[in-house]
């Protein structure tokens, strides 16, 4: 019998794991919010339960209600494209599933940040899809430029030393990043505001003018120093490690969105080890950035 089987937890969380429907997104994201979190002594638990025994769908079933939250936060953040919230939530859930079905809670990570890139990419996929009948992003360059334009540039009107410097952070031409800016800023004309109505009426459409929360000055600033402390954190905690479990992290956790990471068996290979040793140099490799950037953080 599983520990999930025979946890009292477990059996008492099912109990409370009832999510209202679409129909009001608020009272939805209410309902999430009071579902308990999970501590890591439960979500390691759940998550060895489902490893274990992919037909335990309690356990998988208790990890993704748990961190519904999660997809509800992240979906307010992209309020700004116009599109209906619950859909978002929708799409974030599936990630949030994805995610649930490929962790490994031997990898040293919470679930909560494993899931981040799951949830993030299938709404990025609904956004790119719906945002606008003709595409707008067809590749990945394309698309690191739609959803990180809007928080890194300073205004609606860019200089030549902003626009050069964004392309060449971003990898890609200054071009492609006035074009981009031009479709961002660009209105759309909403299906409900009809045929034969006039351009006043037209620009009045909900679509038009929806804001976007997050582009408020405090939050962009705010948001540009977590980025920043983030990205010198994790470069600083990988300074710490000898070349051999750099490259394990970095292969298995670091890379790029359209490449498959290895296995651990793959790495064996390259290094002419068994796959349970590059599992031990990678979980303490881990432990060694984490504290790393917890003593960082303190400062």
């Amino acid at each position: 019998m599983s520990a999930y089987a025979v946890s009292p937890y477990a059996q008492s969380y099912n109990q409370l794991l009832v999510v209202p429907s679409f129909g009001d997104i608020d009272a939805y994201a209410r309902a999430v919010n009071a579902v308990p979190m999970l501590t890591p002594e439960q979500e390691y638990s759940l998550a060895v339960a489902y490893r274990d025994d992919q037909n335990n769908l309690k356990a998988a079933h208790a990890l993704v209600i748990s961190h519904l939250r999660v997809v509800v936060s992240i979906a307010r953040k992209y309020a700004g494209y116009g599109l209906p919230q619950a859909d978002l939530v929708q799409e974030g859930s599936i990630g949030l599933m994805k995610a649930v079905k490929r962790f490994d809670p031997n990898h040293g990570v919470r679930l909560v940040s494993f899931a981040m890139h799951w949830i993030k990419a299938e709404m990025h996929e609904y956004i790119i899809r719906n945002w606008r009948m003709v595409k707008i992003a067809t590749t990945k360059a394309q698309r690191k430029l739609f959803f990180n334009l809007r928080s890194m540039k300073s205004g609606e009107f860019m200089s030549q030393k902003e626009i050069q410097d964004i392309a060449t952070e971003l990898k890609v031409k200054p071009e492609e990043v006035v074009e981009m800016n031009l479709r961002l800023t660009g209105r759309d004309i909403a299906v409900d505001g009809g045929i034969d109505a006039d351009d006043d009426a037209q620009s009045m459409a909900p679509i038009a003018y929806l804001s976007d929360e997050t582009q408020e000055p405090t939050h962009v600033l705010a948001r540009r120093e977590r980025d920043l402390m983030q990205t010198q954190g994790i470069s600083d905690a990988l300074d710490t490690l000898d070349e051999r479990s750099r490259y394990i992290v970095e292969q298995r956790w670091l890379a790029n969105d359209d490449e498959k990471s290895p296995t651990l068996h793959d790495l064996a290979a390259h290094f002419g080890v068994s796959a349970e040793r590059i599992r031990q140099i990678e979980v303490a490799a881990l432990k060694k950035m984490r504290t790393t950037l917890s003593v960082n953080d303190r400062r």
